[in-house]
């Protein structure tokens, strides 16, 4: 056990390469008890919430979700969260790691607003994780709905117990976090394994993670940077209206890219440490934000993120890092690798 995202979460439940080729070939049952949920009330909370974020808030579907990054007014990027909306209900989904200061950062800007933020409480519901190709099959044989589209819920009964069910975004595998109270949640992780589901550590979780391109605030995206260099515009709603940061995000878009973006790597080489330096020809061309080993049938891959200079990019040469007394090469990948 060790902390993961903010919260204790288990390590390792099998060796690495088992754990893996479930999370990318079949289906693997894990710990979200790292994730939070917030209500968001109040007459106002749809315009508010619109201000405060970079995703759409007001067109978002009933039983449909968004990323989204929250920024402050210089553009630079405070943290992420997910936005779900019920019927007229919104809910925000924070990493337990960043609860406590997103939470300071809204409240800071319910001013004359009829907005209140109620958090749920972890010690009466909790989230376990359902992960993999075949997180369908998985469901089906437990008694729950399947979900056709990522970023969308659905409420169902697990043996009589209510629970949430939510698809989130996925690029190698369906990911879904099905929410139920705690004093069932051993129940449920035993029904998922019984059904088919291995159960798989954070450390599995965290190599797929970065298999996946899909970086973690703190890790891969820091507070100084801009939304345009982490390269997920799925995060950006262009036409939603003004909200905090949100002229630097326009200015961007109108008016010229940004200088160096988040991209996903292959190594050769040793694992570096994240913060290890990229070069071109000697020159600085930017820095690993995280990486990590992915045992695979094939043999062992090391997959990175890593924030990229744009002219280092565009000359297209091979990237080189140290580590240790070590060194190694990277390339730029352009997508998720096939595990």
């Amino acid at each position: 056990m060790a902390a993961y995202r903010g919260a204790i979460s288990p390590i390792e439940l099998d060796v690495r390469a088992s754990e893996i080729e479930a999370l990318a070939h079949g289906a693997a049952v894990h710990d979200l008890g790292w994730l939070r949920r917030v209500a968001v009330r109040g007459e106002d909370r749809f315009r508010w919430l619109s201000g405060m974020v970079t995703n759409t808030v007001k067109d978002l579907a009933p039983g449909a979700g968004a990323w989204n990054l929250v920024l402050n007014a210089q553009g630079r990027i405070q943290g992420d969260l997910m936005i779900w909306r019920a019927a007229d209900d919104l809910e925000l989904e924070i990493a337990a790691d960043q609860y406590d200061r997103l939470i300071a950062h809204l409240d800071h800007f319910i001013i004359m607003d009829d907005v209140e933020l109620g958090g749920v409480n972890p010690a009466e519901e909790t989230a376990l994780g359902l992960t993999g190709p075949k997180a369908g099959e998985i469901l089906g044989r437990v008694g729950l709905p399947v979900l056709n589209e990522p970023l969308t819920q659905v409420r169902a009964e697990f043996e009589g117990t209510p629970v949430l069910l939510r698809r989130g975004y996925g690029v190698l595998a369906e990911h879904y976090a099905i929410w139920i109270p705690a004093a069932r949640v051993g129940v449920l992780w035993q029904a998922l394994a019984a059904a088919g589901a291995k159960p798989v550590g954070s450390a599995a979780l965290e190599a797929f993670r970065i298999a996946e391109g899909i970086p973690a605030y703190s890790i891969d995206m820091v507070e100084r940077d801009l939304p345009q260099e982490t390269s997920q515009m799925r995060a950006l709603h262009f036409s939603k209206g003004c909200y905090l940061g949100q002229e630097i995000v326009e200015r961007i878009r109108s008016r010229g890219n940004v200088h160096r973006h988040l991209r996903s790597l292959e190594l050769e080489g040793p694992l570096p440490e994240p913060g290890a330096k990229l070069a071109v020809d000697g020159a600085e061309a930017g820095h690993i934000t995280s990486a990590a080993e992915v045992p695979l049938p094939g043999g062992t891959r090391i997959l990175a993120l890593g924030m990229i200079r744009a002219e280092a990019e565009q000359r297209n040469l091979p990237l080189t890092y140290a580590a240790g007394e070590s060194t190694g090469t990277a390339r730029v990948l352009s997508g998720a690798p096939q595990l």
